[in-house]
């Protein structure tokens, strides 16, 4: 897999939530860390994921907002 995105997290899917229009996704990147995304459910479908699979969070955003209370 080539992609241009720099951060390329590894992890494993560790929960799927199946919906008719979109799927969340969750992927554990470190113990007790977990990623969750939502994706379509055609595209969850076509990378045949499943709980305990090898998946990567790939982010690529041209600005990250930081907060502070």
């Amino acid at each position: 897999m080539k992609i241009s995105a720099r951060n390329i997290i590894p992890g494993k899917v560790t929960g799927l939530k199946k919906g008719p229009v979109s799927s969340s996704i969750t992927l554990e990147i470190a113990p007790g860390i977990e990623i969750v995304s939502s994706i379509t459910s055609e595209s969850a479908a076509d990378l045949k994921l499943k709980k305990g699979q090898k998946a990567y969070a790939i982010i690529k955003a041209s600005s990250v907002i930081i907060g502070a209370d």
